[in-house]
Protein backbone atom coordinates (compact mmCIF):
# COMPACT_ATOMS: atom_id res chain seq x y z
CA UNK A 1 0.00 0.00 0.00
CA UNK A 2 1.32 3.46 -0.67
CA UNK A 3 0.21 6.86 0.75
CA UNK A 4 -0.02 9.95 -0.92
CA UNK A 5 0.30 13.26 0.90
CA UNK A 6 -1.16 16.50 -0.71
CA UNK A 7 -0.21 19.75 1.55
CA UNK A 8 -1.94 22.83 1.75
CA UNK A 9 -1.65 26.08 -0.08
CA UNK A 10 1.18 27.75 1.92
CA UNK A 11 2.66 24.41 2.63
CA UNK A 12 5.17 22.29 1.62
CA UNK A 13 5.43 18.28 0.77
CA UNK A 14 7.50 17.58 3.85
CA UNK A 15 5.79 20.45 6.65
CA UNK A 16 5.72 18.66 10.27
CA UNK A 17 2.37 17.38 9.95
CA UNK A 18 2.47 15.75 6.65
CA UNK A 19 6.19 14.06 8.05
CA UNK A 20 4.46 12.84 11.54
CA UNK A 21 1.75 11.42 9.40
CA UNK A 22 4.37 9.87 6.93
CA UNK A 23 6.16 7.76 9.82
CA UNK A 24 2.98 6.32 10.80
CA UNK A 25 2.03 5.28 7.73
CA UNK A 26 5.98 3.95 7.43
CA UNK A 27 5.09 1.87 10.69
CA UNK A 28 2.48 0.75 9.57
CA UNK A 29 4.25 -0.93 6.44
CA UNK A 30 2.98 1.49 4.00
CA UNK A 31 5.44 3.21 0.93
CA UNK A 32 4.77 7.16 1.05
CA UNK A 33 5.29 9.82 -1.07
CA UNK A 34 4.67 13.90 -0.68
CA UNK A 35 3.48 15.99 -3.85
CA UNK A 36 5.28 18.72 -4.46
CA UNK A 37 2.48 21.18 -5.49
CA UNK A 38 4.71 24.64 -3.85
CA UNK A 39 4.47 26.10 -7.62
CA UNK A 40 1.16 25.82 -8.57
CA UNK A 41 -1.71 27.98 -6.83
CA UNK A 42 -4.59 26.45 -9.06
CA UNK A 43 -6.58 24.04 -7.23
CA UNK A 44 -7.61 21.99 -9.78
CA UNK A 45 -4.58 21.96 -11.67
CA UNK A 46 -3.09 20.45 -8.81
CA UNK A 47 -5.52 17.44 -8.81
CA UNK A 48 -4.11 17.10 -12.36
CA UNK A 49 -0.77 16.95 -11.11
CA UNK A 50 -1.65 14.39 -8.73
CA UNK A 51 -3.68 12.42 -10.97
CA UNK A 52 -0.43 12.34 -13.16
CA UNK A 53 1.60 11.10 -10.20
CA UNK A 54 -0.58 8.58 -9.48
CA UNK A 55 -0.66 7.25 -13.24
CA UNK A 56 0.87 3.56 -13.21
CA UNK A 57 -0.21 2.75 -9.40
CA UNK A 58 -2.64 0.40 -10.49
CA UNK A 59 -0.97 -2.62 -9.12
CA UNK A 60 -0.73 -1.07 -5.20
CA UNK A 61 -3.52 0.05 -3.92
CA UNK A 62 -3.68 3.73 -2.77
CA UNK A 63 -4.68 5.85 0.12
CA UNK A 64 -4.79 9.70 -0.03
CA UNK A 65 -4.21 11.96 3.04
CA UNK A 66 -4.65 16.18 2.35
CA UNK A 67 -4.47 18.81 3.81
CA UNK A 68 -6.35 22.02 3.45
CA UNK A 69 -5.90 22.83 -0.05
CA UNK A 70 -4.59 19.24 -0.66
CA UNK A 71 -7.82 18.22 1.20
CA UNK A 72 -9.93 19.15 -1.61
CA UNK A 73 -7.11 17.78 -4.44
CA UNK A 74 -7.11 14.19 -2.54
CA UNK A 75 -11.15 14.42 -2.71
CA UNK A 76 -11.28 15.47 -6.46
CA UNK A 77 -8.62 13.22 -7.56
CA UNK A 78 -10.79 10.40 -5.58
CA UNK A 79 -13.41 10.62 -7.64
CA UNK A 80 -11.20 8.93 -10.59
CA UNK A 81 -8.79 6.39 -8.80
CA UNK A 82 -10.68 5.03 -6.26
CA UNK A 83 -8.67 4.36 -3.28
CA UNK A 84 -8.90 2.44 -0.63
CA UNK A 85 -9.02 5.34 1.60
CA UNK A 86 -9.10 9.58 1.87
CA UNK A 87 -8.22 11.22 4.81
CA UNK A 88 -8.74 14.64 4.74
CA UNK A 89 -7.67 17.54 7.46
CA UNK A 90 -9.46 20.44 7.53
CA UNK A 91 -10.16 20.51 3.47
CA UNK A 92 -11.28 23.35 1.62
CA UNK A 93 -14.61 22.31 0.27
CA UNK A 94 -17.27 24.96 -0.89
CA UNK A 95 -14.51 27.28 -1.54
CA UNK A 96 -15.56 30.26 -4.11
CA UNK A 97 -13.60 29.74 -7.00
CA UNK A 98 -12.78 26.36 -6.81
CA UNK A 99 -13.94 24.60 -10.08
CA UNK A 100 -15.60 21.51 -8.07
CA UNK A 101 -18.49 22.69 -5.71
CA UNK A 102 -19.97 19.34 -5.53
CA UNK A 103 -17.91 15.84 -4.52
CA UNK A 104 -18.74 12.25 -5.72
CA UNK A 105 -19.20 10.37 -2.16
CA UNK A 106 -16.65 7.84 -1.74
CA UNK A 107 -17.57 5.97 1.42
CA UNK A 108 -13.80 5.64 2.86
CA UNK A 109 -13.41 9.51 3.68
CA UNK A 110 -12.52 10.72 6.62
CA UNK A 111 -12.19 14.11 7.90
CA UNK A 112 -10.42 15.75 10.55
CA UNK A 113 -11.03 19.55 11.33
CA UNK A 114 -10.51 21.60 14.28
CA UNK A 115 -13.15 23.77 16.32
CA UNK A 116 -11.31 27.16 15.73
CA UNK A 117 -10.42 27.21 11.94
CA UNK A 118 -10.49 30.58 10.82
CA UNK A 119 -9.24 29.85 7.29
CA UNK A 120 -11.55 27.17 6.20
CA UNK A 121 -14.98 27.24 8.07
CA UNK A 122 -15.54 24.13 10.25
CA UNK A 123 -19.13 24.18 8.81
CA UNK A 124 -17.76 23.14 4.96
CA UNK A 125 -16.93 19.90 6.47
CA UNK A 126 -20.14 19.51 8.74
CA UNK A 127 -21.82 20.32 5.49
CA UNK A 128 -19.72 17.61 3.05
CA UNK A 129 -20.14 14.85 6.17
CA UNK A 130 -23.66 15.11 6.58
CA UNK A 131 -24.66 15.08 3.39
CA UNK A 132 -22.54 11.68 2.66
CA UNK A 133 -22.83 10.62 6.04
CA UNK A 134 -18.48 9.55 6.37
CA UNK A 135 -16.95 9.88 9.65
CA UNK A 136 -15.81 13.67 10.62
CA UNK A 137 -14.03 14.26 14.25
CA UNK A 138 -14.13 18.31 15.26
CA UNK A 139 -11.71 18.40 17.42
CA UNK A 140 -10.11 21.43 19.64
CA UNK A 141 -7.25 23.44 17.40
CA UNK A 142 -7.00 26.20 14.64
CA UNK A 143 -6.22 25.52 10.61
CA UNK A 144 -2.86 24.06 11.27
CA UNK A 145 -3.67 21.64 13.75
CA UNK A 146 -0.49 22.13 15.54
CA UNK A 147 -1.47 22.61 19.24
CA UNK A 148 -3.57 19.12 18.40
CA UNK A 149 -1.00 16.81 16.53
CA UNK A 150 -0.90 14.16 18.53
CA UNK A 151 -4.57 14.11 18.76
CA UNK A 152 -3.84 13.86 14.56
CA UNK A 153 -2.07 10.96 14.84
CA UNK A 154 -4.10 9.02 17.33
CA UNK A 155 -6.42 9.42 14.77
CA UNK A 156 -4.90 8.25 11.75
CA UNK A 157 -3.24 5.07 13.35
CA UNK A 158 -6.92 4.46 13.77
CA UNK A 159 -8.15 5.04 9.97
CA UNK A 160 -4.83 2.88 9.37
CA UNK A 161 -6.26 0.16 11.15
CA UNK A 162 -9.96 0.22 9.65
CA UNK A 163 -8.72 0.17 6.30
CA UNK A 164 -5.99 -3.49 7.20
CA UNK A 165 -2.70 -1.56 7.46
CA UNK A 166 -1.31 -3.76 9.94
CA UNK A 167 1.38 -1.55 12.63
CA UNK A 168 4.78 -3.43 11.43
CA UNK A 169 6.18 -5.70 14.18
CA UNK A 170 9.25 -4.54 16.40
CA UNK A 171 12.15 -6.19 15.91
Amino acid sequence: MKVYFSHGKESGPWGSKITKLANIAKMHGCKVDSIDYSNITDPDVRVEHLLQSLDGEDDEEVILVGSSMGGYVSLVASEKIKPKGVFLLAPALFIPGYEKQAYSYSNNVEIVHGWSDDVIPPENSIKFSKSNNCVLHLIPGDHRLKDSIETVANIFTQFLQQHKVPAKEKQ
